[in-house]
């Protein structure tokens, strides 16, 4: 069956970054604490005619409110790989985090992919609590209930065949509505993992990360991502900077900016 769909190139972008330490990324912090800087990506599927954006970033401006180094506008840096945000015509949300749906904006053509427990709990009784309100901007949030209002929100309440070779999934744990996106590539299916697990170490130690909605939820994300790939190297972490270390630019003018997720990382320098 795998050999009737598309092949999609994938793509990582790496628009911006931050300092950190060990002990922000796990709960109960870090015997070991040292640096452990944090990146943040927006991913780009192409193939069979077709553009699927996997989340769209911050903006300059909630990049300095928030103490991060923004890099480059993720959506202009979409042109690096031929791609005319304007013109997109899907752009999957992986939930409402200030850091993945920033810059909703810059989509005027797309219609917008979202699980539906996500917008419930963005505009519901738990962002009463700063602890949980504060990975959200009430703009970004308004604004997709504007685009919904507008019937450019699709929302789901379970596993979607987006299309043949785009899976939705839904996990939930870092944020109620969280989804993962699974992609047919030419060395096989892909997870997008975005936050559900946002490094390698996450995942690889079932040490959960320290913004949870559902700390349970998390954990059995892990399980979902190993179930789904046929392998721990098709599993894309939303944070790792190792992303940018493992996997090749497109171009070398590229290195650091775009990631190929298409084509298999540098089996001597994955993580142990």
């Amino acid at each position: 069956m795998n050999d009737t769909l598309p092949q999609y190139e994938l793509f990582a972008i790496r628009y911006a970054t931050r300092e950190a330490r060990r002990a922000d990324h796990f709960i109960g912090g870090d015997p070991h604490d040292g640096p452990m800087p944090m990146d943040y990506y927006l991913w780009v599927a192409t193939g069979a005619g077709r553009t699927f954006v996997i989340d769209t970033g911050f903006t300059a401006e909630v990049g300095a409110k928030r103490g991060r180094t923004f890099l480059r506008c993720p959506i202009d840096t979409l042109a690096l790989i031929g791609v005319d945000g304007a013109a997109v015509q899907d752009v999957i949300l992986t939930h409402l985090h200030y850091d993945h749906v920033g810059n909703f904006h810059r989509f005027p053509a797309a219609t917008f992919h979202l699980q539906e427990p996500e917008i419930a709990y963005a505009t519901g009784r738990y962002m009463r609590y700063p602890r949980l309100a504060h990975s959200f901007e009430v703009e970004d949030v308004v604004g997709i209930v504007r685009l919904n209002f507008a019937r450019r929100v699709m929302l789901y309440n379970e596993r979607v065949d987006l299309a043949p070779g785009i899976v939705l999934h839904p996990v939930g744990g870092h944020s109620a509505g969280l989804q993962f996106v699974r992609v047919h590539t030419r060395r096989g299916w892909v997870v997008v993992a975005s936050d559900t697990t946002h490094f390698y170490e996450n995942m690889d130690q079932g040490r959960p990360f320290t913004t949870a909605f559902h700390v349970g939820k998390m954990l059995e994300g892990y399980d979902a991502l190993r179930a789904h790939a046929p392998s721990r190297d098709h599993i894309i972490p939303g944070h790792d900077p190792l992303v940018m270390r493992y996997y090749p630019p497109p171009t070398s003018n590229l290195e650091g900016i775009v990631a190929r997720l298409d084509v298999a990382p540098d089996e001597n320098r994955l993580p142990a």
